[in-house]
């Protein structure tokens, strides 16, 4: 009996402990010396309630994390703020006891940590989408009218976070109440209080949006105490806040007004459709733009546009014009930065006339400014105004402009202007860009800064489409073999890149005769030699490397017979390599990649650089795919992972093996004559390479190999 007894208390102790142990084991860890393992153990909170259960969560868990907000360190504050969210209300029983987790979020809010603060305001703002319209009335507005009238300012700044989330649920009477207080903390003495409250004011006007009429906006009943609009009194509550913004003494608050004027305008114009009050708007934005504060000025230049679009035509050409000309004239280098930035957006708003007499002849002025930010920053707009004028204009006022900011000396400006050619050659035509810009893009192309050279090479394919393969031959060809040669490697790749594109535009025809035949004959060599006369002192005085016994270089074989590096033939080498398996890809004649480009992968094959000598073995594979004409077929299943342990060559192959490929090749007869070519021209290749000394031209000659066994085995060819 005695032995049951025991038995059943031990039990009993058991399930005690059990249910205790969650609780003990956070309250242990939350005791911890290190920080950061109190962190982790509050990161675990709903592991815990779920171990504790909703009611144990409501009646232990809170009233003891409620302890911790008042002694700990701000990181376990901060994760405490940010796990008591809305997501957190399933674990203590629902949204109808949401509010419990309210108290230790308030305490959360008052703390001078402002990241602390804003994720106990995020986690507030977050429930209060969870609460019906009595706890909200009964509970949440009070926790916003303890902060909002707090004696610490930390806790009023915290208040002006939450009206956002209540002031469009709530009836009319305790609206206006909210917007009272709101107003207070508007005109509160202290600063910071002032700017949270701008801040955050643009958020509660655009709550009231969902309260309109015409407002997307499904509204649910039982979540909103009263759907009507907001009425006169509640927007002369506004207007007043929005005045005291504006007569701000300190400028860090009164710049924020701007974001306030536009959300009302916005509302206003936009939603409401009521134009009745833009005079008064116009008045205060006028006042903005005249202030003695600079970034005040700066933010009604930042967001010029989006603020004027809804006032009439009159003004915009008058008052409102006249104030961007000013801007555009504006002491303040930072100023004159961001208004350069609006003309072609402001210019859509205002009278053809207007932009070409006033804002053209300012932007003038502009292309010589002593501040290099201000000219770039007009730069990267200035095309926009080419679709506004159309072609003549253009031609007539802005081209000049282009010239003048394509010789500027800041590079940014001149990366700038090349970026945006394209909407301007929208507007005049290719044939007159070409001729005022092309002498200047010609000079940009030899650029001191590699950026300004990519950026014309980016620009070259465009600008080749629309001048014809006669006048590409004639004026650009040259060029664009220089890239190849560029002392910056950027350069160089984006030149292969750039031939590939030309081959696509120009065809075949022109690929073989302007880039194959001159590689496979050396007439590069000549450009090359152009490029880097220091490394041919001893190669024939006339320039012309073609007929020269030396020409041998191409495939490395008579490297002494020149007074050069070695590096420096290794990249004249490995640039020609690049080119032509970079045009495999576009060129559609197969002839060509069997007799001309496999043959110049076969010369290169027994070069005395590894590097060559592998990318070589890696050309092979997609010389054959291409041959076979695999196309990847697109799969919406995720690939697998693979197990580490195997090499990074089996992986590859696997992958290769399970992708589905499909093949245009349709005939036995054309399926054998390309096994001939691969069996013939390819794998014996890949075989010697297979077999060299250089254990990365191994393993890639290998992998192609592998590969190319893939590819041959999906066509249905067996070896």
């Amino acid at each position: 009996m005695d032995f049951q007894k025991s038995q059943q208390s031990n039990t009993a102790a058991d399930s005690i402990g059990e249910i205790l142990y969650p609780l003990a084991l956070l309250m242990d860890e939350l005791k911890h010396d290190d920080v950061s393992n109190r962190v982790q153990a509050m990161q675990r909170l709903d592991t815990i309630a779920i171990a504790l259960g909703p009611e144990r969560a409501r009646n232990e868990l809170l009233p003891f994390l409620f302890e911790v907000a008042h002694d700990d360190e701000d990181e376990v504050f901060a994760v405490l703020a940010q796990q008591l969210n809305g997501s957190f209300i399933p674990f203590i029983g629902g949204e109808e006891y949401a509010t419990f987790l309210l108290p230790t979020l308030e305490f959360l809010s008052a703390i001078e940590e402002p990241v602390v603060r804003d994720k106990a305001i995020a986690s507030l703002n977050d429930i209060a989408d969870h609460l019906s319209l009595t706890q909200l009335n009964n509970e949440f507005l009070i926790v916003i009218n303890n902060l909002a009238t707090a004696d610490w300012f930390s806790s009023r700044v915290s208040s002006c976070g939450l009206f956002k989330s209540v002031i469009s649920r709530v009836d009319i009477n305790t609206r206006k109440e909210l917007l009272y207080l709101y107003l207070k903390l508007i005109k509160d003495d202290t600063p910071m209080v002032r700017r949270a409250a701008a801040t955050q004011l643009p958020s509660i006007i655009t709550s009231l949006e969902e309260l309109e009429l015409n407002s997307e906006k499904h509204l649910d009943s039982d979540k909103y105490a009263s759907t009507e609009p907001s009425n006169n009194n509640d927007w002369s509550l506004l207007f007043q806040t929005f005045k005291s913004l504006v007569n701000d003494d300190q400028d860090s608050v009164k710049f924020l007004s701007v974001d306030v004027m536009i959300a009302i305008i916005k509302l206003f114009n936009a939603v409401r459709n009521d134009k009745s009050h833009n005079d008064q708007l116009l008045e205060d934005f006028l006042k903005l733009a005249n202030d003695q504060s600079w970034r005040v000025r700066y933010m009604i230049s930042e967001k010029f546009s989006s603020i004027v679009e809804y006032f009439n035509k009159s003004d915009l050409n008058d008052k409102i014009l006249n104030k961007f000309i000013a801007l555009l004239k504006d002491h303040e280098a930072e100023v004159r930065k961001s208004i350069s930035k609006q003309i072609p957006d402001f210019s859509k708003l205002i009278e053809q006339k207007n932009v070409i007499d006033k804002i053209i002849p300012q932007a003038e002025e502009l292309i010589t400014d002593q501040n290099e930010l201000v000219r770039s920053a007009l730069a990267s707009k200035i095309a926009g105004l080419a679709p506004i004028l159309g072609e003549k204009p253009t031609s007539e006022y802005l081209l000049n402009i282009f010239l003048e900011m394509l010789n500027d000396e800041f590079p940014e400006v001149r990366l700038n202007i090349i970026s945006n050619l394209t909407t301007v050659n929208n507007v005049i035509g290719i044939n007159l860009l070409s001729k005022a810009l092309l002498p200047a893009i010609t000079e940009l192309a030899k650029d001191k800064q590699w950026r300004v050279r990519l950026a014309i090479i980016e620009y070259i394919p465009l600008l080749s489409k629309q001048l014809g393969i006669e006048f590409f031959n004639k004026v650009l060809s040259g060029l664009c073999m220089s890239w190849l040669w560029d002392s910056v490697y950027t350069i160089r790749e984006a030149a292969v890149l750039n031939l590939k594109r030309l081959a696509e535009v120009f065809g075949d025809k022109w690929a073989k005769e302007e880039i194959i035949d001159k590689i496979l004959n050396n007439e590069i060599l000549n450009d090359y030699k152009k490029e880097n006369p220091d490394l041919f002192p001893d190669l024939a005085g006339n320039g012309d490397l073609t007929n020269n016994e030396d020409s041998e270089i191409i495939d490395g074989s008579n490297i002494e017979n020149v007074n050069n590096s070695i590096m420096n033939n290794f990249i004249y080498r490995i640039t020609c390599l690049f080119s032509l398996i970079s045009l495999v890809d576009v060129v559609e004649d197969d002839s060509i990649i069997t007799n001309e480009i496999l043959s110049y992968l076969n010369r290169l094959s027994n070069d005395s650089v590894p590097n060559i000598k592998f990318n070589v073995a890696k050309g092979y594979k997609k010389v054959a795919f291409r041959l076979l004409k695999l196309e990847k077929e697109e799969s919406d299943t995720p690939e697998e992972n693979v197990s580490n342990e195997e090499e990074d060559e089996l992986l590859e192959v696997k992958a290769l093996k399970d992708d589905k490929y499909i093949t245009k090749l349709t005939s036995e007869e054309e399926k054998a004559k390309v096994y001939s070519v691969i069996n013939e021209k390819i794998l014996p290749f890949l075989a010697n390479l297979s077999e060299d000394k250089d254990i990365d031209v191994q393993f890639f000659a290998k992998k192609s190999t592998n590969e190319i066994q893939v590819g041959l085995d999906k066509v249905g060819i067996s070896s």
